[in-house]
C-alpha cells in the first residue's frame, strides 16, 4: 500500500519526537528521584552489576552455571521489589525510572521484530487523513451523515425517482468502500451540481484510509495545473505530483471538466486515466457533465476508456446546497 515518501518521513519524525520526549522525561525524572532517594541510586548500581555478572558467567566453563545464574536473578528480583517499595511509598509508580512511551509495544520505534507496529500503521493512516483533509472536508463527508431526505420522492420526466436512485447509489458506494482492494473497479459519479457526488467520494475515501490504503484527492483543475507546473519545473508550490496521482491506491479526480480544456490538459487527463487502468489501479471520477457532454469536451480515447472501464453511478435531483 504505497504511501508517499513524504508521509513515511512525517511518520518517522513523529515517532522520533515521541521517543526523544519519553527518554528526556525519564532522564529528568530519574535525576529527581535519585537526588530525593539516594538508596534508589545504590539499588540501580547493584542491578547493573548483577547484569554484568550474569553475562560474564556464560563465558566461563564450570559447574552449576545455571544455579549461579538463578541465584543472581533471585537477588535481582529482591532488589527490584525493594526499589518498587521505596518508589511507591514516596508517591512514585513502580515504573517511574522507565520512559513512558506512547506505544509500549515498540517503544515508539515503529517496528516490532522487523514488522510495522500497529501504532505506526495508525500513524500513517492519521497522516494520510490529514493530507486529504488539506484539500477536502473529509471529516464532514461520511456515510453516516449522508442524508437521503434532500432527494425528492416524486418521479421525474424520465420516470427516475431521485430518492430511490440516491439510495441505490449510496448502497453501492458503501459496498464498494467496504470491499475495497487495490484491484477494485473504478467509479464515475454523474449528476448536476450539488447532488452529493463529492460527499460519497469522500465517504469512500474515509473507509479506504481506515483500511490502510493511500488516497489522493484533487479537483481536475488543481491536478492538471500542478502537473503542468511540475513538467515545466515550476512546482515549488504544487500540491500534487505525477507520482502522487499515478501511484496512489485510490485516486479521486473530482469535478472533471473544471479544468481549462486545451491539448495539454486533455493529454494529462488521458495519461491519468489510461495509466491507472493499465496499472489496475482504481480511480473515482465525478463530473457535473452528462456522458454526451463529456464526449464533446474530450478525446474519444478518454471517454471510451471511462465508459468501458468505469462503473457509472448517476444521481438526480435539485442542488442540495440550495435546499439546505
Amino acid at each position: 500500500m504505497p504511501y508517499s515518501k513524504d508521509i513515511y518521513l512525517r511518520a518517522e519524525r513523529i515517532l522520533e519526537k515521541r521517543r526523544d520526549k519519553a527518554d528526556n522525561e525519564a532522564e529528568r525524572r530519574s535525576e529527581e528521584i535519585r537526588k530525593k532517594l539516594p538508596e534508589i541510586d545504590e539499588i540501580q548500581r547493584q542491578l547493573s552489576q548483577i547484569g554484568i555478572e550474569i553475562s560474564q558467567i556464560f563465558f566461563y566453563k564450570g559447574d552449576d552455571v545455571q544455579g549461579k545464574v538463578d541465584e543472581l536473578r533471585e537477588k535481582s528480583k529482591a532488589l527490584v521489589a525493594k526499589r518498587n517499595t521505596i518508589l511507591t511509598s514516596n508517591g512514585y509508580g513502580e515504573d517511574a525510572l522507565k520512559p513512558e512511551y506512547v506505544c509500549p509495544v515498540c517503544e515508539d520505534k515503529g517496528f516490532v521484530n522487523g514488522k510495522l507496529c500497529s501504532c505506526h500503521r495508525q500513524l500513517l493512516k492519521d497522516i494520510m487523513r490529514e493530507e486529504v483533509s488539506r484539500f477536502a472536508p473529509l471529516g464532514d463527508c461520511t456515510f453516516d451523515n449522508f442524508s437521503l431526505d434532500y432527494y425528492s420522492s416524486e418521479p421525474l420526466e424520465n420516470a427516475v425517482v431521485p430518492r430511490l436512485r440516491a439510495e441505490k447509489v449510496y448502497d453501492a458506494a458503501m459496498r464498494y468502500a467496504q470491499g475495497f482492494t487495490q484491484n477494485s473497479k473504478s467509479l464515475l459519479f454523474l449528476g448536476s451540481t450539488g447532488l452529493g457526488k463529492t460527499h460519497l467520494s469522500l465517504a469512500i475515501a474515509n473507509v479506504v484510509i481506515n483500511k490502510g490504503y493511500s488516497v489522493c484527492y484533487g479537483t481536475s483543475y488543481n491536478i492538471c495545473e500542478d502537473l503542468r507546473a511540475e513538467m515545466f519545473g515550476r512546482d515549488e508550490k504544487a500540491k500534487y505530483t505525477a507520482s502522487d496521482v499515478l501511484d496512489t491506491d485510490l485516486l479521486i479526480l473530482d469535478d472533471l471538466g473544471s479544468e481549462v480544456i486545451n491539448q495539454y490538459n486533455i493529454a494529462t487527463i488521458y495519461n491519468i486515466v489510461n495509466s491507472r487502468i493499465l496499472a489496475g489501479k482504481p480511480t473515482i471520477i465525478s463530473t457535473n457533465y452528462e456522458l454526451d457532454e463529456l464526449r464533446e469536451k474530450y478525446d474519444q480515447r478518454i471517454t471510451s476508456r471511462i465508459t468501458g472501464e468505469y462503473v457509472m453511478m448517476t444521481l438526480f435531483g435539485s442542488d442540495i446546497r440550495n435546499l439546505k
